[in-house]
């Protein structure tokens, strides 16, 4: 080899090892000194996806100096929309974003739209863990579930889009359960609420933390919750002995253990991953967070890292009996 070759060599060997040091050193905090994070929330603006969303973000910015995070709402498809484009991201740590849980149902039952693998994507932390609750306007005149269960006429329950967590959830326990509802997709934020409110459904299977405020005044009633240590509100596995409906039920409760996540796509680098993770982890235990939830109403139970990654994994671990059920319940007539 030529002096001249050994020198371009040489020459190109200590570029090398500059991008390398560099690289390491950007690798924790400082990569993100002067970076913009797009953070997309799958779900239109307002309603808990949204609030827990825009938290996150704002404490996570602070824990990350130099950075900016900007909320982008991305609805659509039952969340697919939102969920397919972090997934489609780069894999850099500037694409985060949450989505609804209802997608380990789209991805169980093979839902074609779905363009992910939940359980390869680069998981952050959720903030959440939110029982589900049965709710029936204050004014339907239902006072237990046996009474909803007896009915002898067909009430409406409102559900979000199509394939959201709502949605799957209230038509797969209406399923199994055999309960007299017919199942009115499309209210996105707090237009359920609203919707219980002007009398155009009588009811709707959601998040305790939704609807806290809304039974406390007075507008509607708890009849039974999913999962939860709440002892006000009897837990529905309780209140039915059918083998099926238990499986079903068990299975939306898995959904409450994963709520409000953070995630970004498949492949980002372990440093900047462990640096998203470690700011996410300061940000749900900074004191100011916790006391603008509890202002808030929103329930906290947060996890970080791999154990998320782990619940994930546990939610889509089902038997085929439970994957074909769900497929049943889904499918449209």
């Amino acid at each position: 080899m030529s002096i001249f070759s050994r020198g371009i060599a040489a020459g190109a060997a200590l570029l090398a090892c500059g991008w390398a040091t560099i690289a390491i050193a950007q690798s924790g905090p400082e990569y993100f000194n002067g970076k913009t994070v797009n953070y997309i929330i799958a779900t239109e603006p307002g309603g808990g996806y949204d609030t827990y969303g825009r938290l996150v973000c704002e404490f996570m910015q602070k824990h990350l100096p130099g950075s900016t995070f900007v909320v982008r709402n991305m609805p659509g498809a039952g969340n697919l929309l939102g969920a397919n484009y972090i997934a489609a991201s780069k894999p850099d740590g500037l694409t985060i974003g949450s989505f609804n849980t209802g997608l380990v149902y789209s991805q169980l039952s093979g839902n074609e739209g779905v363009r992910f693998d939940l359980t390869k994507m680069s998981w952050i932390g959720k903030a959440a863990s939110d029982p589900r609750v049965v709710v029936v306007a204050a004014d339907a005149n239902i006072k237990d579930f046996k009474a909803l269960q007896d009915l002898d006429k067909k009430l409406k329950f409102s559900t979000s889009g199509t394939g959201s967590a709502s949605e799957v959830n209230t038509t797969i326990l209406v399923s199994a359960l055999k309960l007299p509802i017919d199942v009115i997709s499309g209210y996105s934020g707090n237009d359920d609420q609203l919707a219980i409110m002007r009398g155009e459904v009588q009811g709707v299977i959601s998040s305790r933390s939704s609807f806290e405020p809304f039974v406390k005044d007075g507008h509607g009633k708890f009849l039974a919750q999913i999962g939860g240590s709440d002892t006000d509100v009897p837990q529905l596995a309780t209140l039915v002995d059918n083998e099926e409906a238990q499986k079903a039920i068990a299975l939306v409760e898995s959904q409450s253990d994963i709520s409000r996540l953070t995630v970004g796509p498949e492949g980002i680098p372990g440093d900047i991953l462990k640096t998203l993770r470690d700011a996410y982890s300061a940000a749900i235990s900074d004191p100011e967070f916790i006391a603008k939830a509890n202002t808030l109403g929103l329930p906290l139970d947060p996890a970080v890292g791999d154990e998320v990654a782990d619940l994930v994994k546990k939610a889509l671990d089902q038997s085929p009996e439970m994957v074909e059920f769900l497929k049943h319940a889904l499918k449209k007539d």
